[in-house]
């Protein structure tokens, strides 16, 4: 709708420009023809007849040419304040709504907690972005290219103008109340100075980074990245899997996180569930039987991993269940775990 609107504010803003050149192209011709006048003072003639400011004529008109300027003010009146008023309107309703858009996009930020901050809408940047919008969580878009956040400035995304490396840009996106941040810049360096600068900014930040080289990897990780992740290296294993073992990737495919496919796997944070599940054995909660879901997984407080944890695990404060299942499943294991 705003795409729509946009371009019939330009297509009026054009007219109007075009009834205006007429206007003053009428007025030289007029002149010109019934009086004689050259070009520049047909002209000028034209200009301030049309502009209503009572300079004194070129020459002294004729008869003809005083019915002339008349027929010329009572046409041109119209056409001069609408053209005045489209193109008024045009600039000053097009910098009220950059305004009120900038206005409401601060108040937005101002009021999130817990979000995610992605820097860069590149190739990975958008992915990150389709993946959070199905899992529908919060999140901010820091790019510094001007076209790219007009083009994509609208309701769906929350995106701001900026360098990621600099302190003020990741406090107008609400660095310090963000739960994670996000860096997809393609130059290594950047991502190292946004990370170090937003764990400056909120200690307790996830942090998560795109590496184009090993090295780059090393670096990120030593300056307290929570994980790297080298798009190559990943694309280049998925590709040997699905030679070696295709039907294990389609299979893993066929799993979602996002809670809309047939088959859902999601992580269940212990200190989220009831009270009186928590320090409960895996057998206790009874899951398999009550709804049909699987626990497939176990981590630790201390964020060691168990692959089909055995019934008398004991869920401890800070650890987390892996539970695979189909929408249905899933949401009847939460109403029953957390909700009590």
């Amino acid at each position: 709708m705003a795409v729509r609107i946009n371009i019939f504010g330009t297509r009026k803003l054009l007219t109007a420009l075009l009834l205006f050149i007429l206007v003053l192209t009428f007025g030289v011709v007029g002149y010109s023809v019934i009086e004689g006048f050259r070009f520049l003072d047909a002209l000028y003639m034209t200009v301030i007849t049309v502009g209503t400011v009572g300079f004194k004529e070129v020459h002294e008109l004729s008869d003809g040419g005083k019915i002339f300027t008349i027929i010329l003010i009572i046409t041109s009146i119209g056409i001069v304040t609408y053209t005045l008023s489209v193109v008024a309107a045009h600039f000053i309703e097009g910098n009220l709504r950059s305004v009120f858009r900038e206005l409401k996009k601060k108040s937005g930020i101002k009021k999130m907690e817990n979000h995610i901050i992605i820097c860069g809408y590149g190739r990975n940047g958008k992915q990150a972005v389709a993946e959070l919008k199905a899992h529908r969580r919060p999140f901010v878009v820091i790019d510094n290219k001007h076209d790219v956040v007009i083009a994509n400035d609208d309701n769906t995304i929350l995106i701001i103008e900026g360098d990621s490396t600099e302190d003020d840009v990741l406090i107008r996106a609400g660095v310090k109340t963000a739960k994670a941040l996000i860096t997809t810049l393609p130059n290594d360096a950047d991502n190292l100075f946004v990370v170090l600068s937003a764990r400056s900014l909120n200690p307790k930040l996830i942090t998560v980074s795109r590496a184009a080289d090993d090295s780059a990897e090393r670096k990120l990780y030593k300056a307290g990245v929570n994980n790297v992740v080298m798009p190559e290296r990943v694309g280049g294993a998925h590709m040997v899997s699905l030679v070696v073992n295709p039907d294990v990737v389609d299979f893993l495919d066929y799993i979602s996180v996002h809670g809309k496919d047939e088959t859902n796997l999601v992580e269940i944070t212990c200190n989220c569930l009831s009270e009186k599940f928590r320090n409960k054995s895996i057998r206790e909660l009874e899951i398999r039987i009550k709804t049909g879901a699987n626990i497939i997984g176990f981590k630790t407080p201390d964020g060691e991993y168990t692959i089909n944890p055995i019934p008398d695990t004991v869920l401890m404060p800070d650890s987390k269940l892996f539970v695979l299942g189909t929408p249905e499943q899933i949401r009847m294991m939460k109403e029953i775990l957390v909700k009590g």
